[in-house]
């Protein structure tokens, strides 16, 4: 038994092994003459302005997670296109209807965040004000409250 996972066996260690080498090897090798410029923060070329709890759009979280929920369903169709390709006819009928199934709940799910509007980068329109989501003034300092209504 131990013989089938053998080769997985092999290739985690090739993978950690070199892992271990070019860590150490960087660690080593690199030079460490550390100055201001190098221990300053970089990110993107631009220099930070600003404190590390600035308020960034709720947005930008509900796209992320939207394209990490899509990723992950994306990927139960990879052994499914696999397996699909060398089955028998019954099985090829069961497996596409619940394909069908799962696709069109996918669907529905990505109906349903275009409607509540979580991919609209604009403010809310009075359609949806009118539902009761609050109007949006990004122009606030960060930590001012939103004012009572």
């Amino acid at each position: 038994m131990v013989s089938d996972y053998a080769a997985v066996l092999m290739l985690f260690a090739i993978g950690a092994v070199i892992a271990l080498v070019m860590v150490v090897g960087s660690w080593l090798l690199g030079p460490k003459r550390p100055t201001l410029a190098k221990r300053s923060i970089y990110e993107c070329g631009v220099t930070p302005v600003g404190g590390a709890r600035e308020r960034f759009p709720i947005h930008f979280y509900l796209v992320a997670m939207l394209f990490i929920i899509f990723d992950v369903e994306s990927i139960f169709l990879f052994p499914w296109f696999v397996m699909f390709r060398g089955a028998e006819t019954d099985l090829q009928r069961f497996s596409f209807i619940e394909v069908s199934v799962f696709l069109l709940f996918v669907v529905v799910g990505y109906v349903y965040v275009l409607y509540k509007g979580a991919l609209d980068w604009e403010r809310p329109t009075t359609r949806q004000r009118a539902k009761g989501a609050p109007a949006i003034d990004d122009r606030r300092p960060a930590g001012e409250a939103l004012p009572v209504r």
